[in-house]
């Protein structure tokens, strides 16, 4: 009879279900989070300067190395730099700024309630932090939850948004290679072995996070099962870990991961097609954006070629050792170009002008969004901390 009680309740938290406006009016009670404190600014360590300062140092050198990945000469790329004239420049940067813009469809439906303006900061603001740190991904999220923090949003649904708009990212971005090999599956210049094959391991990771996600949203069941066995297991180190008067208290990680799977649901069935059309969109004005550059430096290949190797580039990225995988982005681009045949000196000119408007030009639009971050009136916890 204890048994049937037990299923039953476990049936019903189970089935757990969250509004969307339910979410949105929770960012207006973010002060009253009982188990947060205000959140502050990135500490700058000694340890994240020197990661820092070893990471650029690692992507200047593969930078650097481009003539000698390309068979060719600084001299012979700085000419085919000099081919991209003040038009060229100006439409490249419009198509920049357009696919920073289009993604804050993604950032607003993850997040419910934030502004396409308010999405625009902390995307260019985490992108300056992740392009500048290796590895950087996670400072700057930590740098957007400072920031949606500070303008109210509960740390339930600000952790909800960070987990879709992440899953949305990867699932698009390691299913881009896919894409690039079938693109150029009929071409007689087939992908060196070892380009391939990390290609297809990525679209498979990609695969396998999907089943995982969709398991996660339809089988409540398992994810209630999953926090009992944590309860059970790391609880009490849980609750030892945490800080302030809650200190020592178990902490229900049952309840917590009911709660996620509910609001993830939600945002996912009433955001998905923003989400995705933010992503694909800027994924699809990237693009664009390296066709146009390949043009302006006289890349001469088919646009399937083209796009096969900007997918595998855009795998790069997320390499660690370097920040946003600056250096190893550009070289594995160039192999990939000059290997199907385009100018050496004009493919490493192309790697080189893409990074600036994708990399390098970020850093500076991200200053003015902290800076506009820093303008903008605040509200919720970090407010009351600095009052």
């Amino acid at each position: 009879m204890k048994s049937s009680k037990r299923a039953a309740t476990s049936a019903n938290a189970a089935e757990r279900s969250v509004q969307i406006d339910d979410i949105v009016a929770g960012n207006k009670h973010a002060t009253d989070d009982e188990d947060g404190t205000p959140p502050v600014m990135p500490t700058l360590t000694p340890r994240l300067v020197i990661n820092a300062l070893l990471g650029i140092a690692l992507a200047a050198v593969l930078i650097g190395a481009l003539p000698w990945f390309t068979k060719t000469t600084w001299g012979e790329i700085g000419h085919h730099l000099s081919l991209v004239g003040p038009q060229a420049t100006l439409e490249c940067m419009g198509i920049m700024l357009l696919g920073l813009a289009v993604y804050t469809f993604t950032l607003s439906a993850a997040l419910p309630g934030l502004s396409h303006l308010r999405a625009s900061i902390i995307n260019v603001s985490g992108s300056a932090v992740s392009n500048i740190l290796p590895g950087g991904g996670a400072v700057g999220m930590a740098s957007t939850y400072m920031m949606l923090r500070s303008w109210g949003f509960a740390r339930r649904n600000i952790s909800t948004g960070l987990i879709v708009s992440g899953i949305w990212n990867v699932l698009f971005r390691v299913g881009l290679p896919l894409i690039g090999i079938a693109a150029v599956s009929r071409s007689t210049d087939t992908l060196p072995s070892i380009v391939r094959r990390g290609a297809w391991w990525g679209g498979v990771i990609g695969l396998l996070l999907l089943i995982g996600f969709v398991v996660a949203l339809i089988r409540p069941t398992w994810t209630a099962w999953l926090g009992e066995q944590l309860d059970q297991r790391v609880g009490p180190l849980v609750g030892r870990m945490r800080r302030g008067a809650n200190k020592g208290k178990p902490y229900n990680l049952k309840h917590l991961l009911l709660d996620q799977r509910a609001r993830i649901s939600t945002v996912t069935k009433h955001g998905w097609f923003p989400m995705s059309f933010g992503v694909i969109g800027q994924l699809a004005l990237w693009f664009l954006l390296f066709w146009r550059v390949m043009a302006a430096v006289h890349v001469d290949l088919p646009v399937a070629d083209l796009f096969a190797a900007y997918a595998i580039g855009r795998l790069m990225t997320a390499i660690p050792f370097t920040p946003g995988g600056l250096g190893f982005t550009e070289a594995s681009t160039v192999v990939i170009l000059v290997f199907w045949g385009a100018n050496p000196a004009a493919a490493g000119a192309g790697v080189v002008v893409f990074a600036i408007f994708t990399h390098i030009a970020e850093i500076p639009i991200g200053a003015l969004g902290w800076l506009a971050w820093w303008a903008m009136p605040k509200v919720g916890v970090t407010a009351k901390a600095s009052g």
